[in-house]
C-alpha cells in the first residue's frame, strides 16, 4: 500500500539564541539539539583559523575537494590577510556551496560535482587543479582543504580507465558492502590525483593540508583518499578487494595491478618532504560537544565510540540491545542517560525481483530500521541518527528518527519494518511516519552521529 505523507522533523541549525529543549518534555527536538551542536562545532569557522600559517614569500594557492570544500573556502578567504594574494579552486558536490557572507570577496573558485557517483564535472576539476600545480616554485604554499567526498569529486581516472569505468566501479562499490577503507584503497590506485599524486604534482612548493575528518581513526590517507599524504597500501590489496568482492576492471589495468605499474607514493617518500597535514574537525571533537550539552542539562552523556563500522541494521541491532539493558534494568548506565556514537557503517544492497521498486534511503536510515526493529517498541527509548553532511546517501534527509511507539505508528498503517529493510527502504518507512530528520546540506562532514536518550 502507498502510506500518506506526514510532516517530517526539519532541524535549523543555525543555533543563534537556540535554547535547549527539555529531556523529558520533548526527547526527539532534545536529540535534534545535540545534533545541531555536533554539526555546529565541524563547521570550518569554528577550528580552521588556529591552522592558517603565514602568508609565504610568494603565492598562496588553494586547492580542495569535498562536501566541506566551499564552507572552507569562504572560511579562509575570510580569515586570510586581505593584501596577501590569494587564489585557486576548489570541487564540492552539487548544492552544496553555502550563502556567500555580505562583503566577502571571493578569491577561491568553486565549482561543483558529483557525489557519491563521479561525473564529467568532477573530471573537468580535477583536470584543472592538476593544471593549476603547474610552475610552482619553493616560496609558494599551497592549502589543501581536504573533506569527506572529495573521493568521488576529485576524479582522473588512471590510464587505460574511462570516466565510465571509474563511475561501474564506483557504484559497484558502494553497492558492496565494503569498507571506506577498502573503497579508497581502490580508487587510490585506480587515479592519477588520489592517494598523494597530488602532493607530488605540488613539488616543489610546500603543501599545507587542512582537513576535515570523516573516517574511523581520522587517518588523513583515508580522507577522500588521501590526495596529498602518503598511501600505505598496495596494488596487491586492490587487487584482492576488488577480486572479493567480484567487481571487474578492463584487461589492461588489471595487468598494471599486477605488476604494479599504479603504485602510490609510500611514507617516507621525498615528496612529501616539509609537508603537513592538519585535523580542524574529527568525530570525536563534535561528539564530545554533544555530550557536554546533554550534561549541561542534567542528563549523563557517554560516547562509545567515533569509529564504529559495520553493516548499520547490525548496529543498531547491537545499540538497541544496550538500550534495552539500560532501560529494564540500568546497567551498565543508570538512567536517565544520553549514549553517543559516530564512524562509518555500511549497507549491503540487497538484490530484488525484477521489477520491484527500489529502495531508499541511506545509513543512518538502514541504522534506525535496525535500531527500531530491535527494541520492539521498549519504553523510554528516543534515538536519532543523522549523517552531519546532511545527507543520509543519495536522498534529501539527514536521517531518522525513533520513539517508543515508531512500531506501532507503523503497524497502523500496514508498514512491515521486515518489509522495509529486505529492499533497503529505511526513507519510505520512516517518510510515512513523519520521522526523516531533513536538515539540507550542512557544508561539513564528520559522518555518522547517532544519539538514543533512555528515561527515567
Amino acid at each position: 500500500m502507498t502510506a500518506p505523507q506526514a510532516p517530517q522533523h526539519r532541524v535549523a541549525l543555525d543555533l543563534q539564541g537556540a535554547v535547549c529543549p527539555s529531556p523529558s518534555a520533548d526527547p526527539q527536538a532534545f536529540l535534534q539539539h545535540l545534533y545541531a551542536q555536533a554539526v555546529w562545532r565541524a563547521l570550518p569557522l569554528q577550528g580552521l583559523a588556529r591552522h592558517l600559517p603565514q602568508p609565504p614569500k610568494g603565492r598562496t594557492l588553494v586547492l580542495g575537494a569535498g562536501k566541506a570544500g566551499a564552507s572552507m573556502a569562504q572560511a579562509v578567504e575570510a580569515l586570510w590577510p586581505a593584501e596577501a594574494p590569494l587564489s585557486g579552486l576548489v570541487v564540492t558536490r552539487y548544492h552544496h556551496i553555502p550563502p556567500r557572507p555580505a562583503g566577502l570577496p571571493e578569491r577561491i573558485e568553486v565549482v561543483e560535482a558529483s557525489h557519491p557517483v563521479p561525473d564529467a564535472a568532477g573530471l573537468a576539476a580535477a583536470q584543472r587543479i592538476l593544471q593549476l600545480t603547474e610552475g610552482l616554485t619553493e616560496d609558494d604554499l599551497v592549502l589543501c582543504l581536504i573533506s569527506g567526498g572529495g573521493s568521488a569529486l576529485l576524479t582522473l581516472p588512471a590510464e587505460g580507465l574511462s570516466l565510465e569505468d571509474k563511475q561501474r566501479i564506483n557504484r559497484a562499490l558502494l553497492h558492496s558492502g565494503a569498507s571506506i577503507g577498502e573503497m579508497n584503497c581502490v580508487r587510490k590506485h585506480l587515479s592519477r590525483i588520489k592517494g598523494g599524486r597530488l602532493a607530488a604534482a605540488c613539488a616543489p612548493a610546500k603543501v599545507l593540508t587542512l582537513t576535515i575528518s570523516d573516517v574511523p581513526g581520522d587517518d588523513p590517507s583515508v580522507i577522500a583518499s588521501g590526495p596529498t599524504v602518503p598511501d600505505a597500501s598496495s596494488c596487491a590489496e586492490a587487487l584482492a578487494i576488488l577480486a572479493r568482492y567480484g567487481i571487474e576492471v578492463p584487461a589492461a589495468v588489471h595487468a598494471q595491478l599486477q605488476a604494479g605499474a599504479l603504485e602510490t607514493p609510500k611514507p617516507g617518500d621525498a615528496v612529501f618532504a616539509g609537508h603537513e597535514v592538519q585535523l580542524i574537525a574529527t568525530p570525536r571533537q563534535s561528539l564530545e560537544v554533544a555530550a557536554e550539552v546533554a550534561r549541561a542539562a542534567g542528563i549523563a552523556a557517554y560516547v562509545l565510540s567515533d569509529e564504529i563500522e559495520g553493516e548499520s541494521r547490525e548496529v543498531g541491532k547491537v545499540h538497541a540491545a544496550l538500550a534495552r539493558s539500560v532501560a529494564q534494568h540500568g546497567q551498565p548506565f543508570a538512567r536517565p542517560c544520553v549514549i553517543l556514537s559516530g564512524g562509518e557503517t555500511t549497507v549491503t544492497i540487497r538484490p530484488q525481483p525484477v521489477g520491484s521498486p527500489r529502495g531508499r534511503g541511506g545509513r543512518a536510515g538502514e541504522f534506525c530500521l535496525g535500531l527500531a526493529q530491535a527494541l520492539q517498541g521498549q519504553a523510554r527509548v528516543w534515538a536519532l541518527a543523522a549523517d552531519t553532511d546532511g545527507i543520509d546517501g543519495v536522498e534529501d534527509n539527514a536521517g531518522a528518527c525513533v520513539s517508543p511507539d515508531t512500531l506501532a505508528r507503523a503497524q497502523a498503517l500496514g508498514l512491515k519494518v521486515e518489509q522495509f529493510l529486505d529492499r533497503n527502504d529505511a526513507y519510505g518507512y520512516f517518510e510515512a511516519l513523519g520521522d526523516l530528520v531533513i536538515t539540507g546540506p550542512t557544508h561539513t562532514n564528520v559522518n555518522d552521529f547517532r544519539a538514543m536518550l533512555i528515561l527515567d
